[in-house]
């Protein structure tokens, strides 16, 4: 279970319970997951009590996903609330997809649970940190733990927000130090180690401390990176599966 995804409270919306319960089920170890059988159920329960996001199906019978939407947007305590929809392709482009503004992403149906997870928890991530910048030390300053929060969700919260920052992550004796401009990582140092390799190298850490800090943005003037943030990312689980296999197949031999 993540400890920091249970500070967001998600509203799951769809009238099938077989989507329901299985849609729950898999987001629960990331937030916490309020249920509603449908849209008018759903409207009810966001003006009671709103949550931090809500993940919605299009169609429902009476009030449907749009619908609930706009209803939410036309009130000052829930047109902030991000959406989430679950639509199909049609219905995404031909309906949803000129509501631009508040809508996170369109999940299209059918998915697969694990792609839903992915979307869903890059928006619970970044309300998370959102949440622990307004409860910093002081101004402009997030820390927490890397068993919260692990260096590659940080790092897509990062680049999804197009924050600038500095990263700086402590494991024991060690400390690795990221410079990030628009969610970018341009600069990057661990050690005697620099650039890409630096990065890789924190990615593996699943312990210790981090601090984000984006009144120093700019106290670095160097790119040692040679890739963009999801890049570094894509060939850091690369090298992982790689050193994986290699372990698996040494274990065999």
């Amino acid at each position: 279970m993540s400890a920091a995804g249970k500070s967001i409270k998600l509203l799951l919306a769809d009238d099938n319970p077989l989507i329901r319960d299985l849609v729950c089920k898999a987001l629960e170890p990331f937030c916490e997951v309020v249920l509603a059988d449908d849209g008018a159920d759903a409207l009810l329960k966001v003006i009671d009590e709103p949550p931090d996001a809500i993940l919605c199906d299009y169609k429902m019978p009476g009030l449907n996903g749009r619908q609930l939407f706009e209803k939410l947007r036309g009130r000052q305590t829930t047109h902030h609330i991000p959406f989430l929809f679950m639509a199909s392709r049609a219905d995404i482009e031909e309906r949803l997809r000129p509501l631009v503004d508040g809508v996170e992403d369109f999940i299209t149906k059918p998915f697969l649970v694990k792609d839903l997870v992915r979307i869903t928890k890059r928006v619970v991530d970044r309300l998370h940190l959102e949440k622990l910048q307004t409860k910093g030390s002081r101004p402009g300053v997030i820390q927490g733990r890397l068993e919260e929060m692990s260096m590659i969700d940080l790092m897509q919260s990062l680049e999804m927000g197009q924050k600038s920052c500095r990263l700086v992550v402590k494991k024991g004796s060690e400390t690795g130090e990221l410079y990030f401009s628009a969610g970018q990582c341009r600069d990057a140092k661990s050690g005697s180690v620099e650039g890409d390799d630096a990065v890789y190298r924190v990615l593996l850490w699943t312990e210790g401390e981090f601090e984000i800090d984006f009144g120093a943005a700019n106290a670095s003037n160097r790119t040692t990176t040679t890739r963009n943030t999801t890049g570094l990312l894509m060939e850091a689980m690369r090298l992982m599966d790689e050193a994986s296999r290699d372990e698996v197949s040494t274990n065999q031999s």
